[in-house]
């Protein structure tokens, strides 16, 4: 059955919140802005420093990039853990020079992928800008990830905002789209909202690379996700259609298993993404009650906890980091160096009238939510 958009957030959701939010109903977080270089026509690009008593994230405006989160470990020593870059330029390093990761960025105006870059809306097909062998991906070319959002303070974090006009990337309608992040305690949550004066498509995600440890590959960081079935690709990464059982397979995640326990089975779809790339279809859906994935690292004890509003979880692992660019620290981003867990509607989901819906109408305003939460075992 086609679902739609989540619209509003219904009583059980607005009550989990409130738990959430109330348990650090009392934490001070402080948000600082400070400068983080300039974009390529010269514009200058904003750097926010959310920081409580338990975690710090940094969060730039090129791209709404989410560039560190220090946490702590079970003994209390902080660790940056997720991957990313010191500045905006630098040889092989910086956020100008990569535009293959998408590391810490929102991704959009559609994240992940459209197959042959063409969908229809009401009998009319509209072709987009293709970057993925014939395909689109996270938008385009020139996705969000590439843009300057216009930000701001709000209490316990930073609102960044962008303006997507009509015909950006082919996609149709001017869209605005928000997204909110506040920390508060151990917990970043992001909001995102959006309108549009023209039917379109939208599917937007924050594309961090968690890497619990803080160096090395996350093969031994043990994974649960609340996921009975998935989406099998093509090999372009394309969705067949289908949502087999994740039941006998390497991408059954229910039991808390280690990433690489299985990541090198003899299984074609693991071969064709040369690792996980997969979307997770989430047995709890539209619900911030349940925890969507949670993925622990044995030697540090830092555990990070996902909720979401979205109905499925893309799980990657880095597959094509080959050491091309060297981030924070001067590490050098190898094959499975990170993990992404990107809480989002189905890949090509425009494509696949049976899939949630992921058409926004005038009449409409997009909202979801997800939450990081940091602990530590």
């Amino acid at each position: 059955m086609t679902q739609t958009l989540p619209q509003t957030e219904t009583q059980a959701e607005t009550l989990a919140l409130h738990a959430l939010l109330t348990s650090a109903a009392f934490a001070q977080t402080t948000v600082t802005r400070s400068d983080f270089g300039k974009t390529p026509d010269g514009k200058p690009v904003d750097a926010y420093t959310l920081k409580d008593a338990k975690l710090e994230v940094k969060i730039i405006t090129w791209g709404a990039h989410v560039t560190s989160i220090l946490a702590p470990d079970r003994t209390g020593k902080l660790g940056d853990v997720v991957l990313g870059y010191d500045s905006m330029d630098g040889a092989n390093s910086g956020y100008l020079a990569d535009s293959k990761t998408y590391m810490g960025s929102i991704v959009g105006r559609y994240g992940n992928r459209i197959a042959r870059g063409e969908f229809s809306i009401d009998g009319k097909t509209f072709h987009i800008s293709t970057n993925d062998h014939g395909n689109t991906l996270h938008g385009g070319v020139t996705g969000f990830d590439r843009k300057n959002w216009i930000a701001h303070k709000i209490p316990s974090g930073v609102e960044l905002t962008l303006v997507s006009p009509d015909g950006d990337m082919g996609f149709p309608g001017t869209l605005t789209a928000h997204v909110r992040y506040t920390l508060v305690g151990d917990k970043l949550k992001i909001d995102y909202t959006a309108t549009t004066d023209k039917p379109t498509v939208i599917n937007l995600t924050n594309h961090s690379y968690f890497n619990l440890a803080g160096s090395g590959d996350v093969l031994p960081t043990v994974l649960y996700v609340n996921a009975s079935r998935y989406t099998p690709t093509d090999k372009l990464s394309i969705p067949l259609g289908t949502l087999p059982s994740v039941a006998g397979t390497p991408f059954d995640f229910r039991a808390p298993t280690a990433i690489g326990a299985r990541i090198h089975d003899d299984n074609d779809q693991l071969k064709l993404a040369k690792g996980y790339d997969h979307n997770l279809v989430l047995d709890a859906p539209h619900t911030l009650s349940h925890a969507a994935a949670r993925a622990t690292d044995p030697a540090s004890g830092r555990t990070h906890t996902v909720y979401t509003t979205e109905p499925a979880v893309q799980f990657y692992t880095g597959n094509f980091l080959d050491g091309t660019f060297t981030g924070k620290n001067s590490f050098q981003y190898n094959q499975y160096d990170g993990f992404c867990l990107e809480t989002q509607h189905y890949p090509d989901s425009p494509n696949h009238p049976a899939f949630p819906t992921t058409t926004l109408n005038p009449s409409q305003t997009y909202r979801t939510t997800t939450i990081f939460q940091f602990t530590a075992k």
